[in-house]
């Protein structure tokens, strides 16, 4: 894995395998995730107790209020706390926990700068394999086991990114055909079938 002080690429841009990513339901803010990697991975983060759409909506909120045109890491990392805390809890906030998730945003966004040369795209550039690339997500902070899962999935089947291993990485959510994560929304078809998904799952669990 890259070290600290890792010379990076500058911020790189990401090649989709669809015409589109359809995870914000907006134009403006989808073109926002294809294009840029580290707004990705921040949707990817912020993806949790609130609606996919608004979580990954969310990359475009902060970087219009920020005055930018994407999500610069390091910018984000120098960012004053409180005044970045502002950004999130603004009507209409960011996030359901505006204060907690813009930490974790900040950490992510420093750990990026510090380990990655400031580009997200070196955390899967040059991953030989799919267990390794899993290894790197899951060592970023608020990433779990399963949202690592979740981004390998998603990297694999919509970004092109597919090391040797992704699939088996990625666990269920890589298997070919699936409707149980982000990874397998690219219209409204797709979603409605991964949210049934996720309501199967939550019955079986309680049955």
């Amino acid at each position: 894995m890259p070290g600290p002080g890792r010379q990076g690429r500058g911020r790189g841009l990401i090649r989709t395998t669809v015409t589109t990513l359809y995870l914000a339901g907006t134009p403006d803010a989808d073109a926002l995730l294809a294009r840029d990697p580290f707004a990705l991975l921040t949707g990817m983060l912020l993806d949790q107790q609130v609606p996919m759409e608004k979580a990954f909506s969310g990359p475009a909120v902060i970087a219009e209020r920020m005055g930018a045109d994407h999500l610069d890491p390091a910018a984000i990392a120098a960012h004053d706390p409180e005044a970045f805390a502002e950004i999130f809890s603004r009507t209409p906030a960011v996030h359901r926990f505006p204060g907690s998730m813009a930490g974790r945003v900040q950490k992510v966004a420093a750990y990026v700068a510090e380990h990655y040369g400031n580009d997200a795209t070196n955390i899967w550039a040059d991953a030989a394999t799919g267990k390794e690339l899993l290894k790197r997500l899951k060592a970023l902070p608020g990433f779990g086991e399963q949202k690592a899962k979740i981004m390998v999935a998603l990297l694999g089947k919509q970004i092109g990114v597919r090391p040797d291993g992704w699939r088996e990485a990625a666990g269920d959510y890589g298997a070919e055909g699936a409707t149980r994560s982000v990874a397998d929304v690219v219209d409204a078809e797709t979603l409605l079938q991964v949210r049934a998904t996720k309501r199967e799952i939550k019955r079986a669990a309680k049955a």
